[in-house]
């Protein structure tokens, strides 16, 4: 992907698009170091578990409603599922203030956040969930 190589070409995008775009991610060059280095990461065995696990709870909590993952949700049905705790909703305040966010851009970021809490496996989205979903949020703007 051109775009992750040319930062410039990432601020081309208009911001309606970008809006259409739950995860940014910049995925900086590996340095030789880190290539030869012993340190060992998750297995993706582990994450598969995780991963699967998180799905199944979203299922869990959204047949009700006909949905099965968080990405379907709608502005509604967040309000209603979404449970947050007061330094989560204190910060999606500042952000939606601060960072001039639509309406979809609240929505996505709070999929995002409830993702996130699901994956760590906490049944309210806090404010470390959040600060994550809004740094993939902004990612690609900040490089």
């Amino acid at each position: 992907m051109q775009s992750a190589r040319n930062p410039p070409l990432c601020k081309k995008i208009s911001g309606p698009l970008l809006d259409r775009i739950d995860i940014h991610v910049h995925v900086p060059r590996l340095e030789y170091s880190e290539m030869v280095s012993n340190q060992t990461a998750e297995s993706s065995v582990v994450i598969r578990r995780r991963v699967e696990e998180a799905r199944a709870v979203q299922y869990r909590r959204l047949s009700s409603h006909g949905f099965y993952c968080n990405s379907q949700m709608g502005h509604k049905q967040l309000k209603s599922i979404c449970a947050m705790t007061r330094d989560a909703q204190d910060l999606m305040r500042q952000a939606f203030t601060k960072m001039n966010l639509s309406a979809r851009g609240y929505d996505r970021i709070v999929k995002v956040a409830r993702t996130i809490a699901d994956l760590a496996g906490s049944e309210k989205i806090n404010g470390q969930h959040i600060a994550e979903a809004i740094h993939f949020r902004n990612n690609l703007r900040m490089v």
